[in-house]
Parts: C-alpha cells; sequence; structure tokens
C-alpha cells in the first residue's frame, strides 16, 4: 500500500461581484467583496467605453483573480449573463459551435471569457444567482463599489479636462 499525502483541505471563500456602467456603452465600473471566514476584502475599478456584461465578467476575473491559492469558491452576482453561462452550460455550446452563439453569431466578450474560464480551472468554483438590488446586503455593497468606481473615473476624467484647459 502506498502512502498517499494527504492534501489540505481547500479554503471556503465567498465571492459577491457586480459590474455597472452608465451608457452601455459608456464608461463602467466593478465591484467585488471577498469572504474567508472572519477576513472580508472589498475590490473596485473603472474602465471607459465598456459594456455592463463586460464589467459583470472583470469582477468575477479581478476577484478570482486575487486568490493566492485554489479554493472552493462560491460567486455569487445578480447577472443572468455570468451565471447562467455556467449553470446553464451556455459555455459547453459556445465551444461545441467554435465560440457561436445558438444564432451562429460569435459570442461576445470572448476575451473576458478565456480569462475567466482560465480563473475557473485554477479553483473550484459555484455560480449563484441572486436578485440585483433588492435585500441581498453584498449585492448591495458590491453596486456601490462599481457605480462609485465610475465617479472616480468621471472625477479624474473631468481633472484632467480641467489640466488641459
Amino acid at each position: 500500500m502506498e502512502n498517499a499525502t494527504p492534501t489540505a483541505p481547500r479554503k471556503q471563500v465567498q465571492i459577491y461581484t457586480d459590474g455597472a456602467c452608465s451608457g452601455n456603452p459608456g464608461p463602467g465600473g466593478w465591484g467585488a467583496i471577498l469572504v474567508f471566514g472572519p477576513h472580508r476584502k472589498e475590490m473596485n475599478g473603472y474602465m471607459a467605453g465598456t459594456t455592463n456584461n463586460r464589467m459583470e465578467l472583470f469582477a468575477a476575473i479581478s476577484a478570482l483573480g486575487a486568490l493566492k491559492e485554489p479554493c472552493d469558491v462560491k460567486l455569487y452576482s445578480d447577472s443572468n449573463y455570468l451565471v447562467q453561462a455556467f449553470q446553464d452550460h451556455w459555455i459547453d455550446g459556445w465551444k461545441k459551435r467554435g465560440w457561436k452563439n445558438a444564432a451562429g453569431q460569435a459570442v461576445e466578450n470572448q476575451d473576458l471569457w478565456f480569462i475567466l474560464l482560465a480563473q475557473t480551472k485554477k479553483h473550484h468554483v459555484t455560480f449563484y444567482k441572486v436578485k440585483g438590488h433588492a435585500d441581498h446586503p453584498e449585492n448591495i455593497r458590491c453596486d456601490e463599489l462599481a457605480t462609485g468606481a465610475i465617479k472616480e473615473y468621471r472625477r479624474i476624467n473631468a481633472m484632467d479636462e480641467e489640466s488641459k484647459a
């Protein structure tokens, strides 16, 4: 009988994400909250000329990318686009069809889907849908982080414009 080296159980992490866009396309923001036991980390950022769906994906990518080791992750999002792609196996269909959707058109945001898929291979991720802007405190906070990032983008952009004048 071989001696098997026991592997340490993976850390159990909850991630909450949201994306926002002011105009679609327009300036966008994303927010994420990572929870591990008593530890909590909030993250956010912004991009110019993006879409809401891209911000939803980028929030998940950024949060998963912040994990320092493989983890068991429960990822909560109000994005049907993000959650259903995994829960309803849209991604499997896209792959089989050469990254074409059911209508035969190229799947949008392939660059981000490829990054997100690479992140999900590092971790065991289960996606959960939450009702957006309702009674879920972490989802509400993620929305605040995302919209706050858009405000920060606008503030910085306004300062840049003033300095040029």
